[in-house]
């Protein structure tokens, strides 16, 4: 037993420890917002989620299991309990796996590192045994770093502009909770560097799994696959679309055009999925856009969508017929935030941010609270100064 309090210290947005409570909370939060449907599907789909324990893949994984029944697999890599708390990923996964068992689904989570290949083959050895064949794969992965097992090379991920540098505000905070605006300053990315995070974040992994599918002929008719993508702003364009991660996912976006000409012998489809803003690891840790998505929060308010509703959009999206794509053939879950009249709202705060209004134009108290919800605390309903026990086990296979 490892009863203690857990409370959230830590330097900026990276916070040391995660709360279980806070994590189970949050699931069930997110859990909550799924609208089911009158009738249960008529047949459980087989998914495979790659990125399964935050974000958009755990809310993807939460939506189907909700709405549309899914089996399967979801794999994620996270840290168990020990001189700290276990990682946030591993307490909703646990939430999560609880979810599957209540709904009667046939999910279990792997906790594997998700560009090995033997992280490939035993999965797809499960896959194969259970299920016999796969509906979906559902690819949703943000890291700093990839070990190609092939070439035994570790690439790692910058988040830098190209070209020229870029400076811009930041939104910060300081241990009071008081909301700072700081420069940040980044230097261009070298070509190697570019090079390497399209290496970490492109379709170079995407493709393989979908590789190792084919070459088990565990694709089934119809299949779909969908990766995630991002546009955003024109205010922020320089250190996200025009930037590393930018040049990445335009990588994932021309490797979904290579898979669907692979796909087409079982009538399948690669898409990626535009989706908006959301508030996540990845996101606190690029300069200018906490700041973004603070003033976006501030023009729509509780308009501004939550990753599960845009999640159980994208569902919808796959599972129809004709999917609403883009003349790119992307699905856009963005056009809200990227409507003319939120983009001009936004702009004009924007422009008029100072120091001194960073508080009356961007809505920082809910930002820092969905930041730290990242990491279980903040989570409404939740004891935080009661003991709690930490080192709790990774969810059996059901």
């Amino acid at each position: 037993m490892s009863e203690r309090v857990v409370s959230p210290t830590g330097h900026g947005y990276l916070l040391l420890d995660s709360h279980p409570a806070g994590c189970f909370r949050s699931v069930a939060l997110t859990r909550a917002e799924v609208p089911v449907p009158e009738r249960p599907p008529r047949r459980r789909p087989t998914a495979l989620v790659i990125g399964a324990s935050g974000g958009y893949g755990l809310a993807i994984t939460i939506a189907g299991l909700m709405r549309y029944g899914i089996d399967g697999v979801g794999i994620s890599l996270e840290r168990p309990a020990g001189h700290r708390s276990a990682t946030a990923g591993w307490y909703r996964t646990i939430a999560t796996a609880a979810i599957a068992r209540e709904s009667g689904s046939d999910f279990s989570f792997r906790n594997a590192d998700a560009f090995a290949d033997t992280t490939k083959t035993e999965t797809l050895d499960l896959l194969a045994k259970r299920f016999g064949g796969v509906d979906y794969l559902m690819y949703s992965v943000a890291a700093p770093r990839r070990t190609d097992p092939r070439s035994g090379v570790t690439h790692r991920s910058v988040i830098k502009p190209l070209g020229a540098p870029y400076s811009t505000w930041n939104l910060e905070f300081a241990d009071d909770g008081a909301a700072l605006l700081r420069e940040a300053v980044l230097a261009p990315a070298t070509s190697a560097e570019t090079a390497a995070t399209v290496r970490v974040m492109g379709g170079e992994d995407w493709s393989r799994w979908i590789t190792a599918l084919a070459g088990r002929g565990l694709l089934r008719e119809g299949f779909r696959t969908v990766a995630l993508s991002y546009i955003g702003s024109p205010l922020t364009s320089a250190i996200y679309r025009k930037g590393t991660i930018g040049a990445a996912k335009v990588d994932l976006e021309n490797t979904a055009n290579a898979l669907n000409r692979r796909l087409a012998a079982v009538g399948g489809r690669a898409y990626t999925s535009v989706n908006g803003a959301a508030v996540s690891q990845a996101l606190t840790g690029t300069p200018g856009i906490p700041l973004y998505a603070g003033l976006l929060r501030g023009v729509l308010g509780d308009r501004f969508p939550s990753p599960v509703q845009q999640s159980v959009q994208l569902w919808d999206q796959l599972t129809a017929d004709r999917p609403d794509l883009d003349e790119s053939g992307r699905i856009r879950l963005d056009r809200w935030e990227l409507s003319e009249p939120v983009q001009a709202a936004v702009t004009e705060r924007w422009r008029s941010l100072t120091p001194e209004t960073v508080t009356e134009l961007a809505d920082v108290e809910w930002f820092r609270g969905q930041s730290r919800a990242l990491y279980g605390f903040d989570v409404p309903g939740v004891r935080y100064d009661t003991p709690v026990e930490t080192d709790l086990p990774w969810p059996e296979p059901s």
